[in-house]
């Protein structure tokens, strides 16, 4: 087991690096992404989470902290993630190829009151993209989750939120770190 500690360390050392490199700019935009979902939460707004891989599982795991709880008890907040039913995913790959699977649900689902996020290491999953592209024509408030260039969608959104790596494993726990700060000051704010 000692030949696996060092390992461990560097990878812990690297994950809490690419944290506390956050710029005072990013945390600024970390606020503004709370800011807003809390004001669409007060409002009769939602705030929808999609994303694939290891994403889509922040997006189900980001939208349950808000609709259950995440530090205190209060109402239910409007949350959902578009990963979670199978009939639609399939339906919808099968139907319009897997490009559409979360666009085809973001034009029956989001309106422009919502507040969409999405989550991508890379920002050019095309199905991500044009999930997006439909949320902005519904007029939804668009955020992005992804890593360091933002990819394609870094024109595209009202909000870029990208974590200063290019690793995948260390830009998604950043994504949770950055979904739970987020969430715990939507809590407060949504239901004060």
């Amino acid at each position: 087991m000692a030949s696996y500690v060092e390992e461990i360390r560097r990878q812990l050392a690297e994950s809490a690096r690419v944290k506390q490199s956050f710029s005072d700019e990013l945390v600024g935009r970390i606020g503004q992404f709370a800011e807003k979902t809390a004001a669409a939460l007060r409002g009769a707004g939602k705030v929808v989470f999609f994303g694939n891989g290891g994403s889509a599982a922040d997006a189900l795991h980001l939208a349950a902290e808000l609709v259950v709880r995440l530090r205190t008890d209060r109402r239910g907040l409007a949350a959902l993630a578009l990963t979670t039913n199978p009939s639609v995913l399939t339906a919808a790959s099968n139907d319009y190829g897997f490009e559409k699977i979360f666009s085809r649900q973001i034009e029956s689902l989001v309106a422009s009151q919502d507040v969409l996020v999405a989550l991508s290491t890379s920002g050019t999953s095309p199905n991500i993209v044009r999930g997006v592209e439909a949320g902005r024509a519904r007029g939804a408030y668009v955020v992005a989750f992804t890593g360091e260039t933002g990819g394609s969608l870094a024109s595209m959104v009202n909000l870029l939120v990208n974590v200063p790596s290019q690793d995948p494993q260390r830009i998604q726990e950043a994504h949770i770190t950055i979904g739970h700060i987020a969430c715990a000051l939507i809590e407060q704010l949504a239901t004060a």
